[in-house]
């Protein structure tokens, strides 16, 4: 079980997130003493996103969605380089983050707060894109995601912000979502993005390798839903519309912000779309029993032409509470989910079966990029160690699932460590190697009393053994959501 801070009864994780990350230049990163060598055939870059600041001008944010994006690049054995690897990290220049920056203070609406001041300002402030949840690497730019709205493009290697980007296709009204597959067969990149209105528009993309969006199509949903994740499953798009409802009237009066008006309504069930991923059309509907859920590991289809969808799955939206609480460093809200795989007939999208396959509160699933929309072997995610309050903790741990055999093996972490999402990355030279690269909050106050941050590197094959290399940051990375690996050309 994961110990509490001693000066504090708040949790050790919640140090990280007590001031604003603190941007560095590009920094040669050190191998902590004792901890290996960085393997030769990891050559490119990790990049990751999350919330950098959930603070300004003393007053905290509304919820962990709210805080502004900032991107920690890692820099594998670049050619043109000494070998080792560097890192540098900076926050995404948004609009609403250069203004705020400039005021001191918080000026606009977001997800789980409302514009400071006078009600008025809920109509004359837009809500602020955080640019904060994912990245996505592109052959020349790499983009901050943030599902409310338009990406933001930034230099693959300063970091620079270079504007919003519509991709050659997107409208301002259209949002792009913070969860694109990506066909590692063809190159093409599918996501979506939610247009909300008396007429909500699910937006559907297609785009070649390099962000291009070359297809489009437009379909209605009831009501104005909840769809943060979907999936790629062989020829088909599989998205799981959970019962979580957007009470508009509320956020357009000013009384509400949005996370406040995203009201639990089981009775609506869970709405299944399954779409031809060439047509991007609907080609059948369903409804099934409530559940809620953030995100998926894969989809695919089995021997039996059956759609197979696998989710971190929970009961309902409670999971939206704790992630309010992050924000405010005094979590208590429990919100448990469990690894679910769900059985469909495409042609129907009725459900066949739904079945738990790991009963550990689990999330942020993964399997090898390669594996995307096809069967995986292994599924990756981050876990809750044995004994863990999951009402008050992060996340404290990796895991892997064999699927063939039903094991799990989990990686190694001492108290008061937080491991954020499993990064899946292919060895260039060795066809047969792959790495699992995480970056690590280690609260241990010999370090200092905020700790500091560190990345591991593990042998995908081997998780439960020690890392093959730890190395130290220069800074606190506050825990973040989403990160992506692009490969050295």
């Amino acid at each position: 079980m994961q110990a509490i801070n001693k000066n504090s009864s708040k949790a050790a994780w919640t140090k990280a997130i007590a001031q604003p990350g603190e941007e560095f230049p590009l920094t040669p990163l050190k191998i902590l003493s004792g901890h290996g060598q960085i393997p030769v055939g990891l050559c490119g870059t990790l990049y990751r996103n999350g919330p950098g600041r959930l603070e300004r001008g003393g007053i905290n944010v509304g919820h962990w969605f709210d805080g502004d994006g900032a991107i920690l690049a890692v820099y594998f054995n670049l050619s043109g380089q000494q070998g080792g690897a560097s890192a540098i990290y900076r926050y995404v220049e948004t609009a609403g983050y250069k203004a705020e920056t400039k005021a001191g203070k918080l000026l606009y609406s977001n997800y789980g707060m409302k514009a400071p001041g006078p009600f008025w300002n809920q109509w004359l402030r837009p809500v602020k894109n955080s640019a904060n949840t994912s990245v996505l690497a592109l052959q020349d730019k790499l983009l901050a995601l943030w599902e409310g709205g338009e990406p933001h493009a930034l230099d693959l290697k300063n970091l620079a912000t270079l504007g919003k980007d519509d991709l050659g296709g997107l409208s301002d009204e259209m949002s792009y979502s913070a969860h694109p597959k990506i066909d590692a067969a063809t190159g093409e990149i599918f996501n979506f993005g939610i247009t909300p209105g008396r007429k909500t528009i699910l937006n559907i993309y297609r785009s070649d390798s390099s962000g291009k969006i070359l297809q489009k199509a437009k379909h209605q949903l009831e009501g104005i839903p909840l769809v943060h994740d979907f999936v790629l499953a062989g020829e088909c798009l599989v998205f799981f519309i959970p019962p979580v409802r957007l009470h508009f009237k509320s956020v357009l009066m000013g009384s509400s912000c949005f996370s406040d008006a995203l009201k639990w309504e089981p009775e609506l069930g869970t709405q299944i779309l399954v779409l031809d991923r060439h047509s991007l059309q609907i080609v059948s509907r369903s409804e099934t029993q409530p559940w809620f859920q953030w995100h998926f590991a894969n989809g695919f289809v089995d021997s039996e032409n059956n759609l197979i969808v696998d989710m971190a799955c929970y009961e309902d939206f409670q999971t939206n509470q704790f992630l309010k609480e992050v924000a405010t460093g005094d979590a208590h809200t429990v919100a448990e989910s469990r690894l679910t795989r769900v059985t469909l007939n495409p042609n129907t999208a009725k459900v066949i079966n739904t079945e738990r396959i790991l009963d550990r509160h689990c999330e942020f699933p993964i399997v090898p990029p390669s594996r995307v929309g096809k069967e995986s072997r292994y599924t990756y995610f981050s876990i809750a160690r044995q004994g863990t309050d999951i009402g008050r903790e992060l996340f404290n741990g990796i895991a892997r699932l064999n699927h063939d055999t039903n094991t799990i093996t989990e990686a190694i972490f001492p108290d008061n460590h937080y491991p954020s999402e499993p990064i899946y990355v292919s060895d260039r030279r060795n066809p047969l190697q792959a790495w699992i690269i995480t970056v690590v909050y280690n609260a241990d106050e010999k370090y200092g009393p905020n700790g500091r941050s560190e990345v591991w590197i593990f042998d995908a094959a081997h998780l439960d053994t020690q890392p093959v290399c730890k190395l130290e940051l220069p800074k606190v990375i506050p825990p973040g959501f989403h990160g992506t690996w692009k490969q050295e050309d």
